[in-house]
């Protein structure tokens, strides 16, 4: 887990709450904490749980992931996966089990990206000192 990164998370947050159009009292009272927790929060004097973060956004009505990935709590690319996932379950024009096929698929076509990737990164790693005997071809 990274660190949390609790200046930018309050800019971030404060951003939010203006775009919200909500004062610091109306977004407390929306998301159940403190007047003076929240104003911590936003000046990167306190490290919220994952639990006020989620309250937060919901008051905010933006996703909690991207409060965790503010926070330093999440990596982007799982909150880009937990979001794919989250769109799939809850898309009510396809039943239970498309569901979980499509997420079975989209498992494995993760699974084979990333093992493509490794691949790539090991033939595009540059020569060790095993060439050191051998000339340079011309």
């Amino acid at each position: 887990m990274a660190s949390l990164n609790v200046g930018n998370l309050g800019e971030y947050l404060r951003e939010q709450r203006r775009n919200a159009q909500l004062s610091l009292r109306q977004l407390a009272d929306a998301a159940g904490v403190s007047n003076p927790y929240l104003s911590q929060i936003e000046r990167g004097l306190r490290k919220p749980s994952a639990e006020i973060l989620q309250q937060l956004a919901k008051a905010l009505r933006i996703s909690a992931e991207t409060l965790y990935v503010q926070a330093g709590i999440l990596d982007e690319r799982e909150r880009e996966e937990l979001e794919t996932r989250a769109v799939i379950l809850a898309d009510p024009s396809i039943n239970e089990r498309q569901k979980q096929v499509l997420l079975q698929i989209y498992e494995s076509f993760r699974k084979e990206n990333a093992t493509d990737a490794e691949a790539d990164a090991v033939t595009d790693a540059p020569a060790g000192d095993s060439d050191a005997g051998t000339p340079p071809s011309q």
